[in-house]
């Protein structure tokens, strides 16, 4: 199937410009509103891989840039402005795709971040929660504090983590989702880290990887959305 590249958009964070990529899937039939992890943005290599795995699936996507990354900085903006530019770019989606049912989330410190935006005030349309690589502790610092707010979260959640992710012990991740309740998934991604790569030994690609991640996410999305 022959994918329309992504077209840029730009939105308003209070005053300042950010960047994003409005990838239309043909016959769309929902939209995921996609953050970029704290280290890379939204042109990163996994994110424009998600992209075009997500419209093969029928999932239009909206990526974007956070502040701090759109200057190219290597700090991320503060939690208030991450939470800012989330809703900023919810409302962008709203306006793209007015039809499309919203999921909301992103990779790493991107889902994150959108999981507090939602904690601290519910984002308008939102369907759902979709997290690619929740980032549950600093490596080889077990814990589960950066989960307390999600309890604050009255949405289903998808969790997708690969099963050697530094970041997210499944020790402690498991009963996370366990405490979550029925409004709360965790897919596991054999094999794969943090960034969702996986051991030559596996014989699988990082596109085959992208594919299955975004059939756990269509699947999950069909749903919940219903």
């Amino acid at each position: 199937m022959d994918l329309s590249p992504a077209q840029p958009v730009t939105f308003l964070v209070g005053t300042t410009p950010v960047s994003g990529l409005w990838q239309q899937a043909p016959d769309s039939w929902a939209l995921y509103v996609m953050a970029h992890g704290a280290g890379a943005g939204m042109r990163h290599a996994f994110m424009g891989g998600m992209a075009e795995a997500l419209a093969l699936q029928g999932i239009s996507s909206l990526r974007y840039q956070f502040p701090y990354m759109e200057k190219r900085g290597k700090r991320p903006d503060s939690p208030a402005l991450c939470q800012a530019t989330v809703r900023a770019a919810v409302s962008l989606a709203r306006t793209l795709a007015p039809e499309l049912p919203l999921i909301a989330g992103g990779k790493s410190f991107g889902g994150r971040m959108t999981s507090q935006a939602q904690a601290d005030s519910p984002l308008e349309g939102i369907k759902g929660l979709a997290f690619l690589g929740f980032p549950l502790h600093p490596p080889k610092q077990p814990s589960a504090t950066r989960a307390d707010h999600l309890a604050k979260v009255d949405l289903p959640m998808l969790f997708v983590q690969g099963t050697r992710d530094a970041l997210a012990d499944p020790a402690w991740l498991g009963p996370v989702v366990e405490r979550l309740g029925a409004r709360a998934r965790l897919s596991l991604v054999e094999g794969a880290d943090h960034a969702f790569h996986v051991p030559v030994r596996a014989r699988r690609s990082d596109s085959d990887v992208l594919a299955e991640l975004a059939s756990i996410l269509a699947a999950w999305s069909r749903s919940t959305i219903g």
